[in-house]
């Protein structure tokens, strides 16, 4: 009896090289960590790269070719899980004969779990699956997701999510971190951790974590009075950070500093302190044992239950939900 979970990841055209390698490589590293440490005796996962149009070398938007096992046509082993690259070429729709393939799969064997990575989620859209689910894709495409398919409850922030046995992971990177999230529910958090470590990941992110990093806005811009700002925030977190304060700070008015951060940033005064000490707090909860009124009271969020309402309103968790799950 063949004990392997037979892993697809279908690869459309010009898709990015790292929607396929990066789950292609945890899987492969998890396989190996089993075999050496766990004493596993059969290859635990088996990847099987599959083109969407039967060729064996499927062309990436790198350059860098994939080469392929064929079509779905070949497939002849039961399939465990299903990842969608990025839809590359298909600007406008996947061939019909994928995505009837996905539904039947789907509708007789409802387990077999079904993923996109990035854009990945348009062909997945397309059949029909995320109807009435959440879903997310890379923040570039969020809109015009939600615009072409408005029966998807689309969201911007989490880098993936998991609606039943139906996944979306954002951007191109965080297909490491949805791969990562479907071998802890196979093997447990340990080895998932520990496959991290082997790809030298710097941390295993969660699903809602957000796409956008405050430290990335840091660096976004130039205008020195808002980017000393951006900066001065995350250093003092636990202090008054009204808009008049950062305002007088910067020697401008409250609305015209409003305006120029909001220009600058992406993002306003109020939302950004907010999301720096949810990240502020979500590390402490991660690599401390510093108690709930501690950490609100490091990060500015005044106690436990304020800091419970910045989590709920920016994860859709709290923060003792976080620590039990990511600790």
């Amino acid at each position: 009896m063949d004990k392997t979970k037979h892993i697809v990841i279908l690869v459309p055209p010009q898709t990015s090289i790292l929607d396929v390698a990066g789950p292609l490589e945890v899987f492969s590293k998890t396989s190996e960590y089993m075999a050496r440490y766990r004493k596993a005796g059969d290859r635990y996962y088996t990847t099987h790269l599959v083109s969407m149009d039967d060729s064996m070398a499927v062309p990436t938007s790198s350059g860098m070719p994939v080469i392929c096992e064929g079509g779905i046509a070949g497939i002849r082993y039961p399939v465990d899980t299903v990842i969608i690259a990025g839809r590359g070429g298909y600007r406008k729709e996947a061939p019909p004969h994928i995505l009837k393939w996905i539904l039947k799969l789907h509708k007789t064997k409802p387990k077999t779990r079904i993923a996109s990575i990035c854009a990945g989620a348009f062909i997945l859209a397309e059949t029909g699956l995320l109807n009435g689910r959440r879903a997310t894709t890379h923040w570039q495409l969020h809109d015009k997701l939600a615009e072409k398919y408005p029966a998807v409850k689309v969201e911007k922030d989490p880098i993936y999510i998991k609606q039943g046995t139906i996944y979306t992971s954002a951007g191109i990177s965080t297909g490491i971190d949805l791969t990562l999230a479907l071998v802890e529910e196979d093997l447990g958090r340990e080895v998932a951790i520990e496959v991290s470590r082997i790809l030298v990941l710097y941390l295993k992110r969660p699903g809602n974590q957000s796409q956008f990093s405050n430290i990335l806005r840091t660096q976004k811009t130039d205008y020195r009075p808002v980017k000393d700002s951006l900066q001065w925030i995350q250093e003092h977190l636990d202090e008054d950070l009204s808009v008049e304060r950062l305002a007088a700070k910067a020697s401008m008015s409250s609305r015209n500093f409003s305006r120029v951060f909001y220009r600058e940033a992406g993002i306003t005064p109020a939302k950004f302190v907010e999301k720096a000490r949810v990240e502020a707090a979500r590390r402490r909860l991660e690599e401390t044992r510093l108690s709930l009124d501690e950490i609100a009271v490091e990060c500015g969020a005044g106690d436990a239950n304020g800091l419970r309402r910045l989590f709920v309103r920016h994860l859709n968790t709290t923060p003792a939900a976080y620590r039990k799950s990511f600790a």
